[in-house]
């Protein structure tokens, strides 16, 4: 399968959103929803583009699942379940495709979170705060919510040398740059990036090892360290927070890259799929 390139497309784009509680808000659901239905045009194109290979879409994974996954690594691992029916639900599902021994693997898993509503709040004038006397709300802890989700996926590839989870970020807490907004009045009011009130970047990035965001990290990155041999599992993190809405040309076509890197890194276990076709 022809190489994919990495992603350094989006290198410092930003955007507005919604709240830190807007994850579980009206737009967020807005939003989760869009990144299903983008989900579902990846899949429609994946089988256009490999009409040799099956694809098939779910929305959930039980725990039970994922527990299995790890007994098959160890014994030792995947022996604790408390709740039967636990499962976990990622905003853009799970794409998989069927490999040659008929076993389904993952080839991407997408979400996409917002939090913080500063820019909106500034442009309609609106002041925050317990007074109502600020520009700014200190930023919240919900984003944080994604690390649960990204681990358990985590766990169910243990076995993988590729980790397709693809988290879209947007809202004023997740700025790489400073930006200045004006308020109707016409007072500007100042964004840095790099306030601790402000950015929540940093409790993300421990999900992709502190690497580049905006970057295709699908395939495992292996390194040795004195006699060890360590696989990592990142996350490929995108994020806006200019005030402009994620374009969905642009989560398509990240998706559909990560997705078709999956099936790079598989190649050899999709080989008589491919060969057969030919």
């Amino acid at each position: 399968m022809a190489k994919n390139n990495q992603s350094n497309r989006l290198t410092s784009q930003h955007k507005d959103s919604h709240g830190i509680v807007g994850i579980f808000g009206l737009k967020a659901k807005y939003h989760d929803m869009t990144v299903e239905k983008i989900s579902h045009s990846v899949i429609k194109q994946l089988k256009n583009e490999y009409p040799q290979l099956s694809f098939r879409y779910r929305t959930s994974i039980k725990k039970e699942e994922i527990n299995e996954a790890l007994k098959k690594v160890d014994p030792e691992l995947g022996q604790t379940l408390f709740v039967s029916n636990s499962s976990i639900i990622p905003d853009g599902g799970i794409i998989e495709v069927k490999d040659d021994n008929s076993n389904w693997r993952v080839v991407l898993v997408s979400e996409a979170k917002h939090q913080g509503k500063d820019i909106d709040n500034i442009k309609n004038g609106v002041l925050v705060g317990k007074d109502n006397n600020q520009d700014l709300m200190a930023a919240g802890n919900a984003i944080e919510r994604s690390h649960k989700n990204i681990s358990e996926i985590a766990n169910l590839m243990l076995s993988e040398s590729h980790f397709p989870y693809v988290l879209f970020l947007e809202g004023s807490n997740f700025l790489t740059e400073t930006i200045s907004i004006t308020r109707p009045d016409g007072r500007v009011v100042t964004l840095e990036y790099n306030s601790g009130m402000l950015n929540r970047l940093d409790r993300l990035t421990s999900a992709n090892y502190g690497m580049p965001i905006n970057t295709n990290l699908c395939k495992n990155k292996f390194i040795k360290h004195k006699d060890k041999t360590i696989m990592l599992q990142a996350t490929s993190i995108y994020t806006q927070g200019n005030g402009e809405k994620w374009d969905i040309q642009k989560m398509f076509d990240i998706m559909l890259e990560v997705s078709k890197t999956s099936l790079q890194v598989l190649g050899s276990d999709l080989f008589n799929q491919i060969t057969k076709s030919k």
